[in-house]
């Protein structure tokens, strides 16, 4: 068999890489706070949602695994796994996660949150002990060291990871994946315009296509307006016609199905109202009549685009399409303004080689043309960069020159004795 160097390479970087600094980001707070699992189990009904979540899909992977590895298709289970780790654990449920491990006193929460993530991190290394035999002991042996969960010194010496289905909730893993398209797809379009994430917006639509869609979505609408920095998410209904929509054949799809009918069903296509592509998205399948000839047309067998509206920008992903306001009014660019000051303080922090518990206390510039920004959100400032004050002065001599969009600012940053 061929052996790919940079196959290696990628799988060192995108799986090895992220469980560990997964690893390192829970031994780094753990190490803080003296988590040692020594606590009683918090009960899963106590627990967050997203805790819930992220252990129903936990659970849902131990069963995916335990299936291929049973059918003999190991690189089948270690991509699962990889994809867990990736998608699930650290792009979702740590990063939302992380203030969770560092702000707030050792209490419910925060307890519950450390045993989420270990449970996370020891099941994984019982799944790819069988693929990856060396790391899976490395982790299990770091875990394991502390907690003494597990009375044996190897990860080989356990059982592997048992499937339990109390755990899966179908229903919360799949309104947190329309959390994460809905996400993802406002982070495009962000993008899409050159808004930073930091900047906050006022509102973003969302076309439901039925009410139990619209009660999924409202869910997880908190957490969706937090991941994309949205204050506001309007519900449209089918009678909504905000955004318009276009739709096209899939010629891949249909290629082969149709031959010689795609050019009526193209024209068919092209004639279609605004309730025929939203009956075709809400049902999954629309019935068109062909040479008096009944075909059903699938949904994944055609494209459905949105159009942009001035001062909208526009998106969609199979079933799923939203609507971002892009305006950016005085109030909402100061508030973003704070938010990137917020961030270069906390680089200086980083740079100055403070512990995460030292408070600060800052000086700027009063001359900055961002003094609006920094006087309306000064408490915001001050709660998250831990500092005791924010004081504009006249002159600093010894500051230090940053940027805040653009903008030039000199600040002086120092430890609080």
């Amino acid at each position: 068999m061929k052996f790919d160097f940079d196959g290696i390479r990628e799988v060192q970087r995108k799986f090895f890489g992220t469980l560990y600094n997964s690893y390192h980001f829970f031994a780094l707070y753990a190490n803080v706070d003296g988590f040692s699992f020594a606590e009683a189990a918090i009960p899963l009904e106590q627990r967050p949602e997203i805790d819930r979540w992220v252990l129903s899909s936990l659970n849902t992977l131990v069963k995916k695994v335990r299936e291929n590895l049973d059918d003999f298709e190991p690189t089948i289970a270690g991509r699962l796994i990889e994809d867990f780790v990736d998608e699930q654990l650290s792009n979702w449920y740590v990063r939302l996660c992380r203030r969770r491990f560092w702000k707030g006193d050792y209490q419910t929460d925060k307890i519950s949150a450390y045993q989420t993530l270990y449970e996370c991190l020891e099941t994984i290394a019982g799944l790819m002990a069988p693929v990856s035999p060396f790391f899976a002991d490395w982790l299990f042996g770091n875990l394991n060291t502390v907690t003494a969960r597990k009375k044996v010194q190897s990860i080989h010496h356990t059982d592997f990871p048992a499937l339990n289905e109390k755990l899966i909730d179908e229903s919360l893993e799949e309104r947190m994946q329309l959390a994460q398209d809905a996400s993802s797809l406002i982070l495009s379009l962000r993008k899409k315009v050159n808004i930073k994430v930091r900047q906050p917006l006022q509102k973003m639509l969302i076309p439901v296509l039925n009410p139990f869609m619209k009660e999924q979505l409202q869910k997880v609408e908190d957490l969706i307006k937090s991941e994309v920095n949205v204050k506001e998410i309007e519900y449209l209904t089918e009678t909504d016609r905000f955004i318009s929509k276009k739709i096209k054949p899939n010629f891949v799809a249909l290629g082969k199905k149709l031959g010689a009918k795609m050019k009526p069903v193209s024209a068919a296509l092209g004639s279609f109202t605004q309730n025929d592509i939203a009956k075709l998205e809400k049902d999954g399948n629309y019935t068109l009549l062909i040479d008096n000839e009944p075909l059903i047309l699938q949904v994944n067998e055609v494209e459905i685009t949105s159009e942009d509206i001035p001062g909208w920008v526009v998106a969609n992903k199979d079933k799923l399409t939203v609507a971002l306001d892009i305006t950016v009014t005085q109030e909402l660019a100061n508030e973003g303004n704070a938010r990137e000051l917020v961030n270069r303080i906390q680089k200086i922090r980083k740079d100055n080689g403070y512990e995460l518990t030292d408070r600060i206390l800052v000086e700027i510039e009063e001359a900055s043309t961002l003094k609006e920004s920094i006087t309306r959100f000064n408490d915001y400032i001050c709660a998250e960069i831990l500092a005791d004050a924010v004081e504009l002065v006249p002159k600093i001599a010894n500051g230090i020159e940053i940027e805040v969009n653009d903008v030039p600012l000199k600040v002086f940053v120092t430890k609080k004795a």
